[in-house]
């Protein structure tokens, strides 16, 4: 047995196999102007934090669109915490304090 999507083409009713066809998101193509010697530059400067110059402009940009995920800009901070380390000595926000009017 055949399963799949019916349909009607050109007025004749046709089936589809579609037990074999899978989706998956695709990454879009961008092309922009740029000289030569910016490209030179952003590629080295890219090529010093480890990366290629196409995931540099792709970490931009990420975070120019920024997150559509509240979970993890909690998951971001938490390592963020964890690797500062922290200073705090024991000393807590007091939210009288923080509200506290000073002359």
């Amino acid at each position: 047995m055949v399963r799949g999507t019916v349909g009607v083409a050109r007025g004749v009713l046709t089936a589809f196999d579609t037990d074999y066809v899978h989706t998956y998101p695709v990454a879009m193509n961008l092309t922009l102007s740029i000289d030569e010697r910016t490209v030179k530059r952003a590629r080295r400067a890219a090529q010093s934090m480890g990366m290629s110059l196409n995931q540099a402009v792709r970490h931009f940009l990420e975070g120019l669109a920024g997150t559509d995920s509240a979970a993890r800009d909690v998951v971001e901070v938490a390592e963020l915490s964890q690797r500062a380390g922290g200073r705090s000595q024991g000393w807590k926000f007091n939210r009288e304090e923080i509200h506290e009017r000073r002359p």
